[in-house]
């Protein structure tokens, strides 16, 4: 069964730093990645890395702040979020591609992410 377990969410203040956690398991991937969906908004894209290699994407407003890593011994994801704003506010999805080619095909249920200013 191929579960994506997130955690890492919070209240925070606009300035601070929070690392999302996603643990993968039931089977291997190609690409992990972050979204987001803030209240009232679409779900967007946030950060992306392959699970070989160093391969990594971001999106504009998460460049320079946010850091996506992994660490393939305990099958984990992460996001380094950093100056967080309040407008970082979202619930933060973690999701796995099979293949390079194809769509997210898992999902995660998702961390609540808070930066109050």
């Amino acid at each position: 069964q191929v579960q994506l377990v997130e955690s890492g969410g919070g209240l925070v203040q606009a300035g601070d730093s929070l690392r999302l956690s996603c643990v993968a398991s039931g089977r291997t991937f190609s690409t992990m990645g972050w979204f987001r969906q803030a209240p009232g908004k679409e779900r967007e894209f946030v950060a992306r890395m392959r699970w070989s290699g160093s391969s990594t994407n971001y999106a504009e407003f998460a460049k320079g702040r946010f850091t996506i890593s992994r660490d393939n011994a305990k099958n984990t994801v992460y996001l380094q979020m950093n100056s967080l704003k309040p407008e970082d506010t979202a619930v933060y999805y973690c999701a796995a591609k099979i293949t390079i080619t194809s769509e997210y095909n898992y999902w995660g249920q998702g961390t609540q992410v808070t930066v109050s200013s």
